[in-house]
């Protein structure tokens, strides 16, 4: 049934509400992705090295634990020194991609951040490195591009304006979240989009713009998980994203995107034991340990209950190999291009 489904190129709104809808589809649905994910990549699965810089953010998203409004947060920021550490201990990890990740900190300016990917570019021209620091201008984009990074991770949420409304406060626009987008895309970066799943008044409706608005961008990279409420946010009280169509959501991504890298995620991790496992099994080819020092991890919180905070990298590494190969596949010490990359030019 999946395969009929499939045998248009471009699917319909009504075939995609089927596949979204129907759990009994579910086997079938992540089979056929894990194929299609072994075509391109095997049983390769690429790991991330992730580094968070702040949980200082200027914005007020009402789903986001290090949102500005939250008094509890107990604020941090990484020095470049300590950045360089991270990344010194993740090489010898076998680490090949680094993933700066941070709320929209004014600290970290233009001239800091470009100081900083060019350090890392100079320790390490063998690496990928990857931004995820939300909207900056697209002079700042192409300076940190200029400066050496490589790829540009930033979660639309939501594609419809409605939708993104009641996630966002008004001073944030999903007109100029898809503008960054795009600009990112025109300079040059391997760009990650994606969107949250069972967000507070998500529609399957809205789910089905998501995946339209991401044919239209072709990204690199798509990364979703499921909502997690955080216990000092105006979503506190809201139920949470579930597993079942996280994964089958990530399995239509995987079929529609035959060479997009799509985590296996923290968050799946810490709604169900086995989260990430089952996220590789349903098509997802990448992992993204934590190597931020230990005595941050529980701070850069952006839902409750967040896995992996009390251990160290190479504990986090060690243990998600295990379970990488546990679910029949393997890390490989790589930088992980989507396939097809020709390079940067």
């Amino acid at each position: 049934m999946v395969d009929k489904l499939f045998k248009e190129a471009d699917l319909g709104d009504e075939e995609l509400k089927r596949l979204i809808k129907t759990a009994e589809l579910d086997q079938e649905l992540f089979c056929r992705a894990d194929e299609v994910r072994r075509r391109n990549y095997g049983t390769d699965v690429y790991i991330r090295g992730l580094i968070e810089l702040t949980n200082y953010c200027k914005n007020d998203c009402y789903y986001c634990g290090i949102r500005r409004s939250n008094r509890q947060a107990d604020r941090y920021r990484l020095t470049k020194e300590q950045i360089l550490s991270c990344c010194e201990q993740g090489y010898r990890l076998g680490f090949r991609t680094f993933v700066l990740q941070g709320g929209e900190d004014g600290y970290y300016t233009d001239e800091r951040m470009c100081d900083i990917v060019s350090e890392i570019r100079c320790r390490y021209p063998d690496c990928a490195i990857t931004l995820s620091l939300g909207e900056r201008s697209r002079e700042s984009y192409q300076r940190l591009y200029d400066a050496g990074a490589d790829r540009y991770l930033l979660r639309h949420e939501t594609a419809d304006e409605e939708h993104y409304r009641r996630l966002h406060p008004e001073s944030m626009s999903l007109i100029e979240r898809k503008r960054c987008l795009w600009n990112l895309k025109e300079i040059g970066y391997q760009v990650g989009a994606g969107f949250m799943v069972g967000s507070p008044g998500q529609t399957t409706e809205n789910l089905i713009e998501d995946l339209r608005f991401l044919q239209e961008l072709r990204p690199a990279m798509i990364g979703i998980g499921p909502f997690i409420p955080h216990k000092d946010t105006p979503f506190r009280k809201e139920t949470g994203g579930t597993l079942e169509l996280t994964l089958r959501m990530v399995a239509i991504l995987r079929l529609m995107f035959p060479c997009a890298l799509i985590p296996a995620t923290t968050a799946l991790g810490t709604i169900h034991p086995q989260g990430r496992e089952l996220g590789l099994k349903a098509g997802a080819n990448v992992v993204m340990p934590n190597l931020s020092p230990e005595n941050v991890r529980k701070l850069y919180e952006l839902y409750d209950n967040k896995i992996c905070t009390g251990e160290e990298a190479a504990e986090c590494r060690s243990c998600l190999e295990n379970r990488v190969r546990t679910a029949g596949y393997q890390i490989v010490t790589a930088r992980g291009d989507v396939a097809g990359f020709a390079g940067k030019s």
